[in-house]
């Protein structure tokens, strides 16, 4: 699935393409997944530059399930609406029950 010449960036968007529609990942699962657990804030750089790429960036979050990139989304609750449309749950820029709708790449992949 991954290349070994793919740029991050791109490897980053071929994972988040693969969260499931009502779930949600974080910046650090996807950079463990690929091998750069201590890239969390790159995997967060390519998501803010997705624009365009069809990528479900609004599926990504911070560790804690906070919509800390929300302010990358036109509108200044596009990033809520379009996780609440899939049946997330979304309290004060927190999600509700994380833990349940939390998507592991490297349990899941």
């Amino acid at each position: 699935m991954l290349s070994e010449t793919s740029s991050f960036f791109d490897r980053v968007y071929e994972v988040a393409k693969l969260i499931p529609y009502g779930r949600v990942t974080s910046y650090g699962a996807i950079a463990t997944y690929l091998g750069a657990a201590k890239s969390a804030r790159m995997v967060g750089y390519a998501m803010n530059g997705s624009t365009g790429k069809k990528v479900p960036a609004h599926r990504v979050v911070n560790r804690k399930g906070l919509l800390t990139g929300k302010h990358h989304f036109d509108g200044t609750n596009l990033m809520q609406q379009l996780l609440e449309s899939e049946g997330i749950k979304v309290v004060d820029n927190q999600i509700q029950d994380f833990e349940r709708v939390f998507w592991d790449p490297l349990k899941e992949l």
